[in-house]
């Protein structure tokens, strides 16, 4: 609830700097239509916003029918600033320097390397220091930073950790600490769902599925990140497909991540074949080779995710499900072979799709989270 001017002036100001975006350029009188504010409180916010150095006067637009001075148009200024994200995985990482609206600077990659807890924050400044090479002049510098992880976060605070040894790292302080700008700590999953939703999608509800060494998903309502009371509400790959099944590292047996990870696939699609698969590039490439091994392997894992995400659907009732996996990027059949294997009939309206943010959908998901805290735009979207 909305209960000073100083938060009332707030929301105004997000709501008028969302629609500029979305609509690319308009006027203070459409302004002021479409947001339902009178003028004098439009030009104020507009003057706050044009001194900020978050929008810009661009043109000239059309006079009305009854004639008078042609109006001045809004654009929102891309250039305002810059922002870093870096997804830390639990054998690689990679960073991205980027303008707010996703439109990206440089990116940094670091593979087969093992991260501990020993090493992540030096990991990650060199990474930082590797992007600064690359920063251009902007009003506003870097605004801040969002760091992606491969496990349970909640309130600025790694929880568990089930690939890495980050449990209860200090990890946003120790790197505000040496940077001097904001660093967001997020989970993996829910960082792709939120660049799914702000740069890639229309859709105000959806849930991104992550199927890398495990399986997360994502959650938007509204607009907004859902993480659940304790961070822990897009645990997709640890409810339980098969009670008594294999040992889990969260403690279960039978979780979902345990038979339909990218890293199960490549070990059971090895047992299969001639020559060891290590990644999406080789499983593809033994697809090609051996389609009649793999078919009846690659079928039954899509099936039991579709199983997996079926329940998942049945509690969010989301308009759109995307899947962000090297595999099924791939291997973009198998997204058929999810939709077919969900047959609820609350499920006939649901979309499922690859994501469109390709291999960085983790990184895009950072940009928004930081881009989102310095626009103060809770439910930013660039006009997908």
């Amino acid at each position: 609830m909305i209960s000073t001017k100083y938060t009332i002036r707030e929301h105004n100001e997000a709501r008028i700097l969302q629609e500029i975006i979305t609509k690319k350029q308009i006027s203070r009188a459409d302004l002021a239509n479409r947001v339902g504010l009178n003028k004098a409180s439009v030009s104020a916010i507009t003057k706050q916003l044009l001194d900020d150095g978050l929008i810009t006067e661009t043109g000239i637009g059309d006079a009305s029918q009854a004639g008078g001075r042609k109006p001045i148009l809004l654009t929102f200024a891309p250039h305002c600033g810059v922002v870093i994200a870096v997804d830390l995985g639990a054998n690689y990482a990679e960073g991205i320097l980027s303008y707010p609206d996703g439109e990206v600077i440089a990116t940094v990659e670091r593979k087969r390397q093992k991260v501990t807890s020993e090493n992540a924050v030096p990991l990650i400044l060199a990474i930082v220091a590797e992007v600064k090479e690359h920063l251009p002049q902007t009003r506003h510098g870097i605004v801040g930073m969002t760091v992606a992880v491969h496990g349970l976060v909640h309130e600025q605070q790694i929880g568990f950790a089930p690939y890495y040894d980050l449990t209860r790292l200090p990890l946003a302080p120790l790197l505000e600490e040496q940077l001097g700008f904001p660093v967001i700590l997020q989970n993996e999953a829910n960082l792709a769902a939120l660049g799914e939703y702000t740069y890639a999608s229309a859709s105000d509800n959806l849930i991104s599925i992550s199927v890398h060494s495990g399986v997360g998903a994502g959650v938007v309502v509204n607009g907004q990140l859902d993480t659940g009371a304790h961070g822990q509400i897009g645990e997709i790959g640890h409810t339980i497909l098969y009670p008594s099944g294999t040992p889990c590292p969260c403690g279960n047996h039978g979780c979902l991540e345990q038979y339909v990870s990218n890293t199960v696939i490549y070990r059971e699609a090895t047992a299969l074949v001639a020559g060891e698969i290590n990644n999406s590039e080789q499983l593809a490439a033994a697809w090609q080779q051996h389609p009649e091994l793999l078919a009846s392997l690659l079928k039954e894992k899509a099936r039991l995710l579709a199983i997996g995400i079926n329940n998942l659907v049945m509690l969010q009732d989301p308009e759109l499900v995307v899947i962000n996996s090297s595999v099924y990027r791939k291997l973009p059949w198998l997204i058929a072979e999810v939709q077919q294997g969900i047959n609820s009939r609350f499920a006939e309206q649901v979309k499922i799709r690859n994501t469109r943010l390709a291999e960085q959908a983790v990184l895009i998901g950072g940009i928004a989270s930081t881009a989102r805290q310095f626009l103060k735009v809770s439910d930013l979207q660039f006009g997908n």
